[in-house]
């Protein structure tokens, strides 16, 4: 009888607690905060919540969670420049900037950017809350972003929401939203993409122009990924991985003692100029080039990647990144070096193939930042939820068709006199490499006439170049010079 009572028990326990798995729509915690940037103390609160994404016929079909900090202490607060921050993937969450970059905290990690336990975050000094407000946006299926039920378990089509086209269209309605809401109208506004948000704020840019009516004075890139060269192949394509070859090559002393007695910066022109004017053109004929030639270019190819003329023959002058993360110490230690940034190194089971195992530098970077974000959205953002955090989440088969982000671009600010321009990049980074980053900025307005609008900012780190603290430092300050540059000051937007 006492086994049947408990069994019964705790049957209805499970039955009472037991429910759906799943996300607020549209709710708000706010924390109140202080923290010393630049050596001045600056007061903050920060926001951290859901806000709805709204189909055209007005019915709820995702909910995105986000952080917004707005700093408290001082006057006029709403006319303050407003930051709006994406990462990448597609399907990555706004967490490596939040987290890492721009921030109030960063992580526990070393100067260099290798985890530190415990894990953690802490104060960060250099971030630039002291200049402007900051809202970290999380796209569907990353951090707690979520599709949200139209009708029993009926969701939106996944293609609302994964695809470059979709992503845009949908986050600058939400963007129009949060403006609303937090009274945010009257402030200068800036979008900062890191990876694949490169992407979307080149695309951003014109749709909430054209669409939102919300014109901005920055769009901001950091290690952007651009699909018209990234991984497309072909003798561009292939031709502008070279100097990030010169770049890692130099930093594990792999290049001829005349370029490594060298400072990188003097080397990286040199390698441009190759890249350009002789390995492209080179690529670009393919088997019909001399055997004259070919040799030539392997030997020059050499002399700047740290790769052998022998392994560079083989592969017919195009080396893959893959190959190259693989081949660079292969006869020194055996090890790989990093995709995402190559100071990294891993170890494969065998010292033989055409590509790492793994990524090392990501393994790493997931040490430190899962056990953060978490820790810190439930300990001191004071949310908390059994749903589980998406640092990546799936985004189905993203669509990349009808990619015109680039002219979006050059359209918005053709449009936008105050709209500039800043691109970020890390020297080690292998997956977006900096000079594909410097074709790209080239290739957005072909007439010249705003390149005076464009800046370009380099570091001697990979694809989160802030993970090495100079560089935080560095990367930081330099935000606060396009955002002082970039305002408006009274000056009537014309040409």
């Amino acid at each position: 009888m006492k086994l049947r009572l408990l069994y019964l028990f705790v049957l209805s326990s499970t039955i009472v607690f037991a429910q759906d798995l799943q996300i607020p729509i549209d709710t708000t915690i706010v924390t109140n905060h202080s923290t010393t940037i630049k050596g001045k103390s600056v007061n903050y609160n920060a926001m951290t919540g859901f806000q709805p994404v709204w189909n055209e016929e007005g019915n709820v079909t995702a909910s995105l969670y986000y952080t917004y900090y707005k700093r408290t202490d001082v006057k006029n607060g709403n006319q303050r420049p407003l930051i709006i921050s994406f990462n990448g993937g597609p399907g990555s969450a706004s967490v490596w900037m939040h987290v890492a970059y721009t921030g109030p905290k960063v992580l526990n990690i070393d100067d260099e950017g290798y985890p530190v336990q415990p894990y953690g975050v802490k104060s960060n000094p250099n971030s630039i809350l002291d200049v402007a407000d900051i809202v970290y946006v999380n796209p569907v299926n990353t951090g707690y972003s979520r599709k949200v039920k139209l009708a029993d378990d009926i969701y939106a089509d996944d293609k609302e929401f994964f695809g470059i086209n979709a992503d845009i269209k949908y986050l600058a309605s939400w963007i129009n939203t949060f403006v609303t809401r937090q009274n945010r109208w009257e402030s200068p506004k800036y979008i900062i993409g890191e990876s694949y948000g490169g992407t979307r704020v080149m695309g951003l840019a014109l749709e909430l122009q054209n669409n939102q009516w919300m014109y901005l004075n920055g769009v901001i890139m950091v290690s952007p990924a651009d699909y018209k060269v990234l991984r497309v192949g072909g003798p561009v394509s292939s031709g502008l991985n070279l100097p990030y070859y010169t770049a890692a090559a130099w930093y594990h002393k792999m290049l001829p003692a005349e370029l490594q007695n060298k400072d990188l910066l003097d080397i990286l022109p040199e390698a441009e100029n190759f890249a350009v004017n002789e390995l492209m053109p080179a690529i670009a004929k393919g088997g019909f080039i001399s055997d004259v030639e070919r040799k030539a270019i392997a030997k020059t190819m050499s002399y700047y990647s740290g790769l052998s003329e022998k392994v560079i023959l083989q592969q017919n002058l195009d080396v893959p990144n893959r190959f190259f993360w693989k081949e660079l110490l292969r006869d020194k230690t055996g090890q790989t070096i990093g995709r995402l940034d190559s100071r990294y190194l891993g170890i494969d089971k065998v010292e033989t193939g055409i590509s790492p195992d793994y990524s090392a530098e990501l393994t790493s970077w997931l040490h430190s930042f899962t056990p953060a974000i978490n820790y810190y959205i439930k300990n001191e953002l004071n949310f908390s939820t059994d749903v589980k955090y998406n640092v990546f989440g799936n985004v189905g088969n993203w669509d990349r068709s009808n990619d015109n982000v680039r002219d979006n671009l050059r359209q918005a600010m053709a449009q936008n006199p105050y709209l500039n321009v800043l691109t970020q990049s890390g020297y080690y980074d292998g997956a977006t490499t900096y000079f594909q980053a410097k074709y790209s900025m080239w290739q957005i307005d072909p007439s010249g006439k705003m390149k005076d609008r464009f800046t370009f900012k380099g570091y001697r780190s990979g694809h989160m170049m802030y993970l090495r603290n100079e560089d935080l430092i560095k990367a930081n300050d330099d935000l606060r010079a396009f955002i002082k540059a970039s305002s408006a000051n009274g000056k009537a937007a014309k040409y």
